[in-house]
């Protein structure tokens, strides 16, 4: 029997923000099972926490989403650290990712994690093709900041700003448009569009994966990261974001973000946010 906790991220609210399975103590779990148990909580990620390879670390994290493996994720990377804080871990911790190291640290009931992983920009996919996507008109997608983008920092998502929030409420996802997109566009069997309109400092989002496994996402810190970091560069300063999404799937999440450049790159992007345990339980699996 295995032990795992399920804890709501990007919040301090039960039942709002984004659900995470943790797996405190994966190591007696066999490699084809990871998946499969990934599935049948079916969150948007679920984590396997591992000794580290590294002893001066606290622990080697893998994270999965319903569909595949992921090498990094936002409310993963801060479920987890709060859940081994209150296992007596911290609040300075390191966890072994997929993208390598990354430092985490929990005070207060928030956790925080900078990652030095490089902006990565890739293609511009097509207006016509992501209004599809999200059924909506072309008209609808704002470019006067910058046309549709491949973006991210360790995960790629495709980054669309919307001309006002009614267009973001009005999104109805099209599975056969995203497929196609994804056959053009990604390497991965998932095409994730972030899409989110911008007030000053604030931004409203919202997350679409279907072709992986994630219909809509109730919060996405890997691509507010990505986001943050990419805004700042087209903006060629330090800028600090707070990210509100899920609202449109009653499960409001909070999201803090800053992105720091030097030279006009950006040398490190922090993600914060809170979470806290709604349930604890054991898998059954023989």
């Amino acid at each position: 029997m295995t032990d795992f906790l399920i804890l709501d991220v990007f919040t301090d609210a039960p039942f709002t923000g984004n659900p995470l399975a943790v797996i405190p103590d994966a190591t007696g779990l066999s490699e084809d099972s990871l998946q499969r148990i990934a599935r049948e909580f079916n969150f948007s990620e679920s984590t396997f926490v591992y000794p580290p390879e590294d002893p001066a670390h606290t622990a080697r994290v893998r994270i999965f989403a319903p569909a595949t493996e992921l090498p990094f994720a936002g409310h993963p990377t801060i479920g987890t650290a709060i859940a081994l804080a209150a296992a007596g871990h911290g609040p300075d911790m390191v966890l072994e990712l997929g993208v390598g190291p990354i430092p985490v640290s929990v005070r207060d009931g928030k956790a925080q994690f900078t990652t030095p992983v490089p902006l990565f920009r890739g293609v511009r996919p097509g207006i016509d093709e992501l209004a599809a996507c999200l059924g909506l008109a072309p008209d609808d997608i704002q470019t006067a900041t910058h046309a549709p983008q491949m973006a991210g920092v360790g995960l790629t998502f495709c980054m669309v700003e919307l001309v006002d929030m009614d267009a973001l409420s009005r999104i109805t996802p099209d599975l056969s448009a995203f497929r196609k997109a994804a056959d053009t566009y990604d390497d991965r069997p998932n095409f994730s569009v972030y899409c989110y309109v911008r007030a000053g400092d604030r931004i409203s989002a919202r997350m679409f994966a279907p072709t992986g496994g994630i219909p809509e996402d109730p919060a996405t810190g890997s691509a507010a990261a990505g986001l943050t970091a990419y805004l700042a560069t087209l903006e060629g300063r330090d800028i600090a974001l707070t990210i509100i999404q899920g609202v449109e799937m009653g499960r409001r999440s909070m999201i803090e973000t800053t992105a720091a450049l030097e030279n006009g790159i950006v040398t490190a992007t922090t993600v914060a946010g809170r979470a806290r345990q709604v349930a604890k339980g054991v898998l059954t699996l023989s």
